[in-house]
């Protein structure tokens, strides 16, 4: 009887103490199971994700702005690789040299001065009919040959425009394809350089043929002057016509 009791109180003892023994296996179970989920602070904490990466976005556009803007800058003062000014320059120059070699009455206010003294003036009642048949020969050959020099000009000016059509084109070119600011205005600037020598072909032309044509006046006025003092000598009382033999044919033939 003491047995029994004893073994029941053994498994009584067991049984009250077994909860305690393994409480601790299901404490962690149950405090796991207990999260708290706040759904204003997720949302809070979502918004603030988005506008962080907003402004990460902003920062790169940004940047991108700015790489694009020194690049354009690079660009813009990048300087044309193409000049045109030596050929420009050998065309001026050979329209000058044409107009240097000006034949007799060169392109100098003090030399036609001189010239219009002594060649063009009136004339002089004490010269010899001689003199004024020399005086007229030269003023001849002055006119001609500033209409030889004008018809020079015109050749070398015409021999001018192959050169600048071709620059012409090149700078066009240039100008279409310009990279930046900087290359489309230097090619402008050429382009304007191209038309001052053409200009100064035009204005070459003109001063050639005005000098061959005020040499031509020059010359018939100064003819019509030295016919008047022709005809005065001519009607001048003096000794008159006296007959005289002439032979025109050899052996009396």
């Amino acid at each position: 009887m003491i047995i029994r009791r004893s073994r029941a109180a053994l498994l009584a003892a067991t049984i009250f103490a077994l909860p305690v023994a393994v409480s601790p296996l299901f404490v962690q179970p149950a405090a796991a199971a207990w999260i708290v989920y706040d759904p204003t602070n997720y949302a809070q904490n979502v918004l603030q994700a988005a506008r962080a990466l907003e402004q990460i976005n902003n920062q790169i556009t940004s940047l991108q702005n700015e790489a694009r803007m020194l690049i354009n800058q690079a660009r813009n003062l990048a300087s044309l690789p193409y000049s045109s000014l030596q050929q420009i320059q050998q065309s001026v120059q050979r329209t000058q040299q044409l107009l240097n070699q000006a034949q007799n009455i060169a392109f100098d206010v003090h030399q036609i001065d001189q010239a219009f003294q002594s060649t063009y003036g009136s004339a002089s009642l004490t010269a010899s009919d001689q003199q004024l048949v020399t005086q007229a020969r030269e003023r001849w050959q002055n006119t001609v040959a500033g209409l030889q020099d004008a018809m020079r000009v015109q050749a070398g000016v015409v021999g001018n425009i192959d050169t600048n059509r071709a620059q012409m084109s090149a700078l066009v070119g240039r100008s279409q394809g310009a990279t930046g600011a900087l290359q489309a205005t230097q090619a402008g600037n050429q382009l304007l350089a191209l038309q001052a020598q053409q200009l100064g072909d035009l204005t070459a032309v003109v001063a050639a043929n005005g000098r061959a044509q005020a040499l031509s006046e020059a010359e018939r006025a100064a003819a019509a002057e030295q016919g008047r003092e022709q005809r005065r000598r001519f009607l001048t009382p003096g000794v008159g016509y006296q007959p005289g033999n002439a032979q025109m044919f050899q052996n009396g033939n």
